[in-house]
């Protein structure tokens, strides 16, 4: 799948804003279903690839014995600067690194975990056997992936206002990247190319998105994702409106006050077997 660079690009305060609007919106109920999972393989030693702020990497320290070494990594430093700000009530280790050209050794983890940052990455098989080198055999990748936008209300109401302003050049982001990657027979045959190629377990999960407002929403999606980059590169001095339009939107769907709407995603298990 081919995506401008700025797809990629978490910087200035994008990372901030992700954290304080989006990460309660949408990643953290799902961040707890991906540490319990985790939790219950027992593992010694986890990567976490693509953390960002660390919305995963502070509910592994909370589920996991103290004894099990973290190593969480991003590609992007401002996301790695912005989690380790905020801090873990024990020791990680943070360091900046591409998924698809891992700085670790073979067999180094026997769990490696990602947060819908699978739907980044330029290549996916190529990461996935990456995640794979890195795994102990009999080691678990587990990761997450957004399902299709029409199963992510807020996420398909920001668009489609979006598309209300630009008519003529829309921004897509939303909808080609975050959720562009959810055919689970795509996502097999990726795994399958990068080596996994024993059974894999796919589950659907479903939860309730909350916000205190329609604008907290609008914030969290047009100034908190790279949809910004888009929104500017249209018209640098537009993100105000844009915002506006994104909330009036949501609130006409959802309601004034506090909002609630539907996310999902899909859970990948897959495991190495030799």
């Amino acid at each position: 799948m081919n995506s401008p660079n700025g797809d990629r690009l978490f910087s200035g305060s994008i990372a901030q804003l992700y954290e304080q609007y989006l990460v309660p919106l949408i990643f953290d109920p799902l961040a707890k279903d991906l540490a319990n999972r985790l939790a219950s393989l027992q593992p010694s030693a986890v990567l976490e690839i693509a953390a960002g702020t660390g919305a995963v990497t502070r509910h592994m320290v909370d589920k996991l014995p103290a004894d099990v070494s973290i190593v969480a990594t991003d590609l992007n430093q401002p996301m790695l600067d912005h989690a380790m700000s905020i801090g873990t009530s024990r020791s990680v280790t943070w360091q900046q690194a591409d998924a698809m050209s891992l700085p670790f050794e073979d067999g180094t983890f026997d769990a490696v975990v990602c947060q819908f940052g699978a739907m980044f990455f330029p290549d996916k098989a190529t990461a996935f056997a990456e995640a794979r080198r890195v795994l102990r055999p009999g080691g678990t990748f587990l990761f997450n992936v957004w399902d299709r936008i029409e199963d992510n209300e807020f996420a398909e109401c920001v668009t489609q206002a979006m598309a209300g302003l630009f008519p003529t050049d829309p921004p897509r982001f939303l909808a080609r990247l975050p959720h562009g990657y959810y055919d689970q027979g795509t996502i097999a045959a990726a795994l399958d190319y990068g080596g996994f190629t024993g059974a894999k377990v796919f589950d659907t999960v479903t939860a309730q998105s909350l916000a205190e407002s329609p604008r907290m929403v609008a914030i969290a999606y047009c100034q908190g994702t790279p949809l910004r980059n888009e929104i500017e590169a249209r018209d640098a001095s537009i993100l105000g409106k844009a915002t506006d339009v994104a909330a009036a939107a949501i609130g006409q769907r959802f309601g004034v006050g506090q909002v609630s709407g539907k996310i999902q995603a899909i859970v990948i298990a897959a495991t190495r077997n030799a």
